[in-house]
């Protein structure tokens, strides 16, 4: 679904901070400064543009970036200082919960900005585009399986612990024995369910498809298009399936238990690494502001 992509791409680049976990303050940087030619890359590599659209694709994702980097990475900076305030401390599942709940709060209008630039872009797609993007789900889900779905239950339980360790030493620096054990029994207690992820992801990619096409038959307004379009990310965030919106409620409580539990477990110099890591990300984040605001005063 392009609109899945799309959003998965600004996700990406809106919480570089935390997603991607990137490992120094200037790779931060330099990937927001890059970000409009890396997601016209990705989502090009999705859709397959042809010459006249390629232009309005371009410019949307422009717009979009310079929204953001005026109106979103104030927000952010702010995010990241109210959580550094909070590491030399206990955390509890409901603080870590929370912090999730803004966070979205947050970002919405990122995503909601998107679908109101991305609706010229998204009407100008014909079925060469939908056939492409297709190809490219398959593709993508394939890549799923191989890394969240090996047959034998132990490599896939060894790959999780591989990406969970990476992830919270970014943030904490070396772990110790007794904590990878903690990782390991949190990840065997964990509702996670790759077949029930892969199966929604299908869905909704069959759903996305579905709505572009239909938009597309019935030379839909833009106002229609673009209210279409924020369903479909909202129903990403919250799906509209009840069983599976239920196993998306049960997984994060599960998730805020382990991060706290974590924390918790973390020695005071763990600490002072994760302190100083939401530090410098929240430095360039500002610094990114900065940037803008100069561009700015030059125009």
């Amino acid at each position: 679904m392009m609109l899945h992509t799309l959003r998965k791409s600004l996700a990406r680049i809106a919480l570089i901070a935390l997603l991607l976990l990137l490992s120094g303050c200037s790779m931060l940087r330099l990937g927001y400064d890059n970000g409009p030619q890396m997601v016209w890359w990705w989502l090009d590599g999705y859709v397959d543009f042809s010459r006249e659209q390629a232009p309005h694709a371009k410019h949307a994702i422009h717009q979009w970036f310079g929204w953001h980097r005026a109106n979103q990475l104030p927000e952010y900076a702010d995010w990241l200082a109210a959580i550094r305030s909070r590491v030399d401390g206990p955390l509890t599942p409901e603080q870590v919960c929370s912090w999730s709940d803004e966070l979205q709060t947050i970002v919405a209008p990122a995503f909601d900005h998107a679908a109101h630039l991305g609706t010229p872009v998204a009407l100008r797609l014909g079925e060469p585009q939908w056939r492409h993007l297709e190809k490219r789900y398959a593709k993508s889900n394939e890549e799923l399986r191989e890394d969240f779905l090996q047959p034998d239950p132990e490599d896939r339980l060894r790959a999780a612990i591989k990406r969970t360790v990476k992830r919270v030493e970014n943030l904490y620096g070396d772990i110790d024995k007794t904590q990878r054990r903690l990782i390991v029994a949190s990840l065997e207690a964990s509702p996670f369910n790759p077949e029930a992820w892969l199966t929604e992801r299908q869905r909704r990619q069959q759903e996305t498809l579905r709505t572009l096409r239909q938009l597309a038959a019935e030379s839909a307004a833009p106002e229609l298009a673009t209210a279409s379009l924020r369903k479909l990310i909202a129903h990403t965030h919250r799906s509209d399936d009840p069983d599976y919106r239920a196993y998306q409620l049960k997984l994060a409580e599960h998730t805020c238990g382990f991060i706290a539990r974590m924390h918790n477990s973390t020695t005071p110099a763990q600490r002072q690494h994760a302190h100083d890591k939401l530090k410098g990300w929240e430095t360039d984040f500002r610094a990114l502001m900065m940037d803008s605001r100069m561009q700015t005063a030059l125009e």
